[in-house]
């Protein structure tokens, strides 16, 4: 199958350039101006931004054992229809991804189910350190460690068992940086005061900065340590920002960090309005912490834009702050949302596809994805940055039907998205027979 692009304004590798795409075989055979090419479909976007495809480092799609939140299938669906062409899953899942064998199931599930490309991060416990060492990072992203609070069995609070996985894992390893003392004794005291009742703004004060800084700064102590290659998940303070420098280009920094598009949008004032629809580990702080870390993604001490996408249920979420569960979806609005804070000016078009698209594939050596490249798979976006929508349930895909952002109205939308050269998203709807493909890494 082949397929001509024509007259797309290009925004790739730091420019913005009017130039046609011919696709063959799900790969960019040939990027130039004015393509004379006979092909299968013909596009004519003129007028329209042409990106590669999103690749979010960090969801969460509920399958195995909690998919009346959200499954492989339903996730993907939205993920392509917001401009995410890739994902990495996480392994928290029921049962968690803490054997070669779990690990292999999710994978021929998305074989199976997924329109979007695909990965799956194998998860870390206090006891499963021979079945960590066994993981491929050739077709395996990462390893998670939940260095504070985590469902089930995957907190890591061993110290020998967190210095021998800093020492001896030769691929990336990905945290999620939190105290879990330090929370304890904040929410023993909030809880001591408001009962069960404890209101949603206080959740940033449960989960306080100081919580997010000693587990970063001690996950950066162990990765400097060990020369280890880590990746630390949805910054949330100002404090953490000291722990990353920009003194390095991408591919040879060891330690890189990650921000959520919830961290760039909300601030602890709306916790009034929106409760805890926008509860989330770690929380939304304050203001300051937003801008500092807007700043710290300009200047390249953040690397990576993500969603850290975690569907719950309506109902769950209207719960007392003990069981309303932290998390909510946003796969298939980041696109859009960080489109909206160019429009605002805090990013620039080119700074966004790289801290969504070309970051992503660098830090975790993604091979031929994240650059509109001739020889790269065509993982393309066609996005007009001038046709109004708000979100509201009818337009949801989320299999639990609601977003943090409903009522909110973005100027920009997705009108197409390409994975591996098929299109699966089309003027609203999906086309969803073609499967993406599991992801590969160089060393």
């Amino acid at each position: 199958m082949t397929t001509l692009i024509k007259n797309a304004f290009i925004v790739n590798e730091g420019t913005i350039i009017s130039q046609d795409i011919f696709i063959e075989n799900g790969i960019i055979h040939t990027i130039g101006k004015d393509l004379n090419k006979i092909a299968d479909h013909i596009i004519n976007a003129q007028g329209k931004y042409l990106l590669p495809g999103v690749i979010d480092d960090q969801v969460h799609f509920r399958e195995p054992g909690l998919t009346h939140k959200g499954d492989l299938y339903s996730e993907s669906r939205a993920a392509v229809a917001g401009g995410t062409t890739s994902f990495m899953e996480m392994p928290n899942t029921s049962p968690a991804t803490l054997t070669q064998t779990l690990l292999a199931a999710k994978y021929a599930r998305a074989a199976e189910v997924s329109p979007a490309n695909y990965s799956f991060f194998m998860g870390a416990s206090n006891d499963n350190l021979e079945e960590v060492l066994k993981t491929n990072p050739k077709d395996v992203c990462g390893i998670k460690i939940f260095m504070g609070s985590s469902t089930g069995s995957m907190l890591v609070d061993n110290e020998s068992v967190l210095e021998q996985i800093f020492q001896k894992v030769p691929m990336l390893i990905a945290t999620h940086c939190e105290d879990e003392a330090t929370i304890k004794h904040n929410y023993a005291l909030a809880k001591e005061k408001f009962g069960d009742n404890i209101p949603a703004d206080y959740h940033p004060i449960i989960r306080d900065t100081e919580a997010c800084y000693l587990s970063s700064s001690k996950a950066a102590a162990l990765a400097k340590k060990w020369g280890t290659r880590l990746h630390i998940l949805h910054i949330s303070t100002e404090k953490e920002l000291a722990l990353f420098d920009n003194s390095l280009p991408l591919s040879e920094k060891k330690i890189t960090a990650e921000a959520c598009i919830h961290h760039l949008w909300f601030s602890d004032e709306d916790y009034a309005e929106k409760g805890f629809l926008i509860k989330w580990n770690p929380a939304v702080k304050t203001a300051q912490d937003r801008f500092a870390i807007r700043n710290a993604i300009n200047d390249n001490r953040i690397d990576i834009i993500a969603t850290d996408h975690a569907p719950h249920t309506w109902d769950e979420k209207q719960n007392l702050y003990p069981t309303a569960p932290s998390g909510a979806p946003l796969v298939q609005h980041s696109l859009v949302a960080m489109l909206e804070l160019y429009k605002q000016g805090i990013f620039t078009l080119e700074k966004v596809v790289e801290k969504m698209s070309h970051a992503p594939a660098i830090c975790f050596r993604i091979e031929k994805r994240g650059f509109i490249r001739e020889g790269y798979f065509a993982d393309l976006v066609l996005v007009d940055l001038d046709k109004k929508w708000t979100v509201a349930p009818e337009n949801i895909l989320y299999k639990c039907q609601w977003s943090p952002l409903m009522g909110a109205t973005f100027s920009s939308q997705v009108l197409k998205t390409w994975v591996n050269g098929n299109l699966v998203w089309s003027e609203n709807q999906i086309y969803d027979k073609t499967k993406g493909m599991r992801m590969q890494f160089y060393s």
